[in-house]
């Protein structure tokens, strides 16, 4: 199977399909450097948007791995329910559709814990949306550095995230997050930039949005408050980032 027959594939659910105009994923994950023979690690996939083309696409030569917050483990103990209604609908979307997802290996770690597998084992760490979350968290620093180690030497990480007007964005609430800061954090765990791309701009998003990030589609989290106006923005300006961990990063692993 090729990316492209994976994105355009007859079994994503129609919702999602709907989205790509604002998602690009052909692009998305050919810039990531994504290919059927991989070992890829998902961050956190929530109901599986991108597992939907990731899964089927490494069936048969590659590996699919969706690491998904360990209930249990959740830093806020109202984020327990949440993590597993997301838990139990992937695992329902993967078996319901075994001819075509096969067996992912959805993969369970500690959320201010965090170990995704064996060191260097992994040729791409994909994740979309949710560093937001881990500064919510505070499990920043940890969180690239578990993917930091889990990635082989020469290996990447592909990051898409809601961006912030300036370069450094303080933790108002508001989902955005200021790309050189980003980059300063995952350079903090070792991890080197390699290329940054337009793919997932949008400027319509002014960013100041009562309710934040998610007054946007497809949350919509005022309800019908302006929902015509936000509608018309679309979804988030985001920034679309791959990182390398370098061929001798073994020895720059940051200990914390």
């Amino acid at each position: 199977m090729t990316l492209e027959s994976a994105v355009a594939g007859s079994w994503r659910d129609s919702a999602n399909v709907a989205r790509d105009k604002w998602r690009h994923p052909l692009q998305t994950l050919a810039f990531f450097g994504v290919n059927p023979q991989q070992t890829v690690i998902e961050i956190t996939p929530a109901y599986g948007w991108y597992a939907e083309i990731l899964a089927p696409l490494l069936k048969e030569h590659g590996h699919y791995i969706a690491a998904v917050i360990s209930p249990d483990s959740a830093v806020k103990g109202s984020d327990k329910g949440y993590y597993g209604k997301q838990l139990k609908a992937l695992q329902r979307k993967f078996d319901a559709s075994a001819e075509i997802y096969g067996s992912p290996d959805v993969r369970l770690f500690a959320e201010a814990k965090p170990n995704f597998g064996e060191p260097a084992s992994a040729d791409l760490v994909l994740t979309f949306r949710n560093v937001h979350n881990w500064r919510e968290a505070n499990t920043v620093a940890l969180m690239f550095k578990g993917i930091f180690e889990v990635l082989k030497p020469g290996g990447s990480l592909g990051l898409v995230e809601h961006r912030a007007n300036g370069a450094v964005a303080d933790d108002d609430g508001s989902g955005y997050i200021g790309q050189n800061q980003l980059i300063a954090w995952a350079a903090a765990a070792g991890f080197v930039l390699q290329a940054a791309s337009e793919i997932n701009a949008n400027p319509a998003d002014s960013k100041d949005h009562e309710g934040g990030v998610w007054s946007l589609p497809p949350g919509f989290s005022q309800g019908s408050k302006n929902r015509d106006k936000y509608a018309a923005i679309g979804e988030s300006d985001r920034m679309t980032l791959r990182f390398l961990k370098p061929e001798t990063a073994s020895s720059v692993i940051r200990k914390n």
